[in-house]
């Protein structure tokens, strides 16, 4: 990550999943780049959070914030920063309220990560809307007028869905599904990429006229995600794309506990 300058109260903001983890850094007046890193790329990944730190002026004013969904990964992570010197470390349902509210049945259970990526959708739109995120696994939130997780689905992301054909059946071959759109395949791992990106696209527009159907209005789409931008280009009803949008809902939660606002 190439260094920049980042006047104000900043923080690097850590994403951690279950395949993958991301890291940037943000103040009051700008955001730097975000890098992404396979969960096993341990070294390059910690590389890029100590470059993000020395990024940020020293002082009071400099935190590191995370959003994770994978607890052993997150144990390993804050142990390298106690002592790599790095704190202080708020994390998402630890130190950092949610920034946005749940009404489920068990609002605790609700992933940090959903309820990032569910803020930062609603902070776009300003009004009930979905937020879709297309990773590992894939989940369609829907978010009321008044900025709170009402339910939504999850289900396999594209790259576990063809890993599941491959692993319970006896012949079909592990794919890379990539960013097909075509459907009608000519041999099998083709007809097994075209299955899989149409069964998110389909999914996708069910689920969201689904909703619509629940809130009596068609909500704004917000699609974030590695797969994100794939599936939005095949699917015509996708408002807004943004990558990486858990860190606007992570910053959100770090603002809100730090700064006692939400605003930059």
């Amino acid at each position: 990550m190439s260094p920049v300058s980042l006047p104000g109260h900043g923080a690097v903001l850590v994403g951690i999943g279950n395949t993958r983890r991301a890291v940037t850094v943000r103040s009051a007046t700008e955001r730097g780049e975000s890098l992404h890193f396979a969960v096993a790329d341990e070294a390059g990944f910690n590389a890029a959070v100590s470059r993000a730190w020395n990024a940020l002026p020293a002082g009071r004013g400099r935190s590191l914030a995370v959003c994770s969904v994978n607890p052993s990964a997150l144990a390993d992570f804050k142990a390298w920063c106690r002592a790599s010197g790095i704190a202080p470390v708020r994390v998402v349902g630890e130190d950092l309220a949610p920034p946005i509210d749940a009404d489920v049945l068990e609002p605790a259970k609700v992933g940090a990560d959903r309820l990032c990526v569910a803020a930062g959708a609603f902070e776009i739109v300003g009004g009930a809307c979905v937020a879709a995120d297309f990773g590992t696994a894939v989940t369609i939130d829907l978010i009321s007028d008044n900025g709170v997780l009402l339910g939504g689905t999850i289900f396999p992301g594209m790259a576990m869905a063809a890993r599941a054909l491959h692993e319970h059946t006896a012949q079909l071959p592990l794919v890379d599904v990539g960013h097909t759109t075509a459907t009608l395949g000519k041999d099998t791992a083709a007809a097994i990429r075209g299955g899989v990106f149409a069964m998110m696209c389909g999914a996708l527009r069910e689920i969201v006229e689904r909703y619509a159907t629940e809130v009596g209005k068609w909500p704004p789409l917000v699609v974030t995600g590695g797969d994100g931008p794939a599936v939005a280009r095949a699917c015509d009803f996708v408002d807004h794309v943004v990558p990486d949008l858990l860190f606007d809902g992570l910053w959100l939660a770090y603002r809100r506990a730090v700064c006692g606002d939400a605003h930059d």
